[in-house]
């Protein structure tokens, strides 16, 4: 097989084709929906699930994304929990260590609090996150909104800082 085997058919133009846009949606719809496949699980319903997740993915405290959705600051700890997020107890390691060890009856109820300086409501929610693990499945849904939460804290982040940030006609 010679070049001009190869080469029949080949054309040159001088306009470059117009394929569109390419798009890929891997989101499978919106967050609500995806948690509602969880929604006997979660400790508030799948609307306010996805917008403590959407807040909390954009930004927001805890507490604040609990208010958003009209929760209290608890239930979206347990919500976020629940969904496979890390981080959301209230006590450091050793003080997680001491609730482990009250569940399992090795102290009483007083001691574990004292011991770990905790009020009623940071020992209950520490004590919910020691004894549920997280929803089996619920993890992807929890990394796209933070993937969608990362990109958009980012233009947030862009657009209040813009100020401050130099183009490239202040090089001129």
């Amino acid at each position: 097989m010679g070049l001009t085997e190869i080469a029949a058919g080949i054309e040159v133009v001088d306009e470059q084709r117009d394929r569109g846009v390419a798009a890929v949606d891997d989101t499978g719809g919106e967050l609500a929906e995806a948690l509602a496949d969880y929604a006997g699980d979660l400790p508030c319903s799948p609307e306010e699930a996805a917008t403590v997740l959407e807040a909390y993915a954009g930004g927001a405290r805890v507490g604040e994304a609990g208010h958003e959705a009209g929760v209290v600051p608890v239930t979206a700890a347990k919500t976020l929990h629940l969904l496979g997020m890390e981080g959301v107890s209230p006590l450091s390691p050793v003080g997680r260590e001491v609730v482990r060890d009250w569940v399992a009856g090795e102290l009483s109820h007083a001691e574990a609090r004292e011991l770990t300086g905790a009020d009623e409501a940071e020992f209950a929610l520490a004590a919910f996150v020691e004894t549920h693990d997280p929803i089996p499945g619920a993890e992807e849904v929890l990394e796209r909104a933070l993937a969608d939460g990362d990109a958009a804290a980012s233009v947030a982040k862009r657009d209040h800082l813009a100020e401050t940030m130099s183009g490239v006609d202040d090089l001129l």
